[in-house]
């Protein structure tokens, strides 16, 4: 990983999204390592300000990385997003049809859940294959009402803490 200067980051950074159209790794974290050992003392490390890492990578050959100083932050923050929104013109819009159709599909899934198996026809005799298949079905739509009911137990659970 190459460390560069902060104006180096963003002029390649902006060539790398010329250049390339596929994929572009950018992570963004408080950078607590300053190059020494860590020692431990009851210091009041809560008002100290921690500069940033930033990293690029597009999976494949080039790696870049830099530090941004607290100081600076705010200016880098405003070029790098100035950067990123001229640099998403070229994102696909989202698929609504699909998403449309999506959502139709799973408000049917949830309609014939809703919706009892009818259980007819004779229990020896003709027309009882059709009778086991009944039974399986309802069997099968119980199972998916009970997962249905946990998922919804562990949404709700998962939620409230």
């Amino acid at each position: 990983m190459q460390l560069v200067d902060n104006n180096t980051f963003l002029k390649r950074l902006e060539k790398l999204f010329e250049a390339n159209k596929g994929t572009v790794w950018l992570t963004h974290k408080r950078l607590t390592y300053d190059g020494e050992d860590a020692v431990m003392d009851d210091g009041d490390e809560s008002n100290r300000e921690y500069p940033c890492l930033m990293r690029l990578t597009d999976g494949k050959k080039t790696q870049l990385s830099t530090h941004v100083k607290p100081a600076d932050l705010v200016r880098f923050h405003t070029a790098y997003g100035s950067l990123l929104k001229a640099s998403f013109t070229t994102l696909r819009k989202r698929d609504k049809k699909r998403e449309k159709h999506r959502a139709e599909q799973a408000a049917q899934r949830k309609q014939r859940m809703a919706e009892p198996i009818v259980i007819k026809g004779p229990k020896r005799g003709n027309g009882r294959k059709k009778r086991q298949r009944q039974v399986k079905a309802a069997l099968k739509l119980e199972a998916a009402k009970e997962r249905a009911a946990k998922r919804e137990e562990t949404r709700i659970a998962s939620s409230s803490r």
